[in-house]
């Protein structure tokens, strides 16, 4: 099992972001969390197959409809393996 973190710039708050992101890593097999940042950003925390990550990545970086995505930094993160599913912080 892989685990990265994801921050994702642009316009990416105020536009399905976070819902559309569950919605594909729901689809792709994976664990983790989406969370609006203070910084106008999304950050991501998920783990699983690292083929599927690699996929939810490519997704990640065409976004919603309404979104803009600038810039994607992906970062490899210890697997903690507490995750059972993936949700939206703050909800």
């Amino acid at each position: 099992m892989k685990a990265k973190q994801i921050i994702v710039h642009g316009k990416v708050q105020g536009v399905g972001f976070r819902y559309f992101v569950q919605h594909s890593a729901k689809k792709l097999g994976l664990n983790g969390n989406v969370r609006n940042c203070p910084d106008a950003t999304v950050e991501i925390l998920v783990e699983g197959d690292a083929a599927e990550i690699e996929k939810l990545i490519e997704e990640v970086k065409q976004g919603p409809p309404l979104s803009w995505v600038h810039r994607v930094d992906v970062v490899d993160i210890p697997a903690s393996g507490s995750h059972s599913s993936f949700l939206i912080e703050g909800w």
